[in-house]
């Protein structure tokens, strides 16, 4: 069976796309969350598409690094919002503006 490349791309290209709009829009926490998220997952799966694509195992090696790596990015990620919440009681971005300018010492 051959194996067309040019849907799981253009899959990749949309959920890289569909990530860099909600990741731009910027309203929600979580939504900022999911876009970081989707545009992982886009990067996957072209690793994954070029793994098939050749002989060699380098990008399934690299496919399954990159899930590590999103998982615990996930587990960070949700953790600060809830921290994030629990101080704020709001998961809305424009209240964690503050924090960025703020000088740790």
């Amino acid at each position: 069976m051959t194996l067309n490349p040019d849907a799981f791309f253009a899959l990749a290209v949309w959920l890289v796309a569909v990530g860099a709009v909600a990741v731009a829009a910027r309203r929600n926490v979580f939504v900022l969350y999911i876009g970081i998220e989707m545009m992982l997952s886009g990067m996957n799966l072209v690793l994954a598409t070029f793994a098939r694509l050749r002989p060699d195992m380098g990008g399934s090696v690299i496919a399954l690094l990159m899930v590590g790596v999103i998982a615990a990015e996930a587990a960070v990620f949700l953790a600060l919002i809830v921290q994030l919440y629990r101080k704020k009681r709001s998961v809305d971005a424009e209240d964690f503006a503050d924090l960025a300018q703020r000088k740790w010492s």
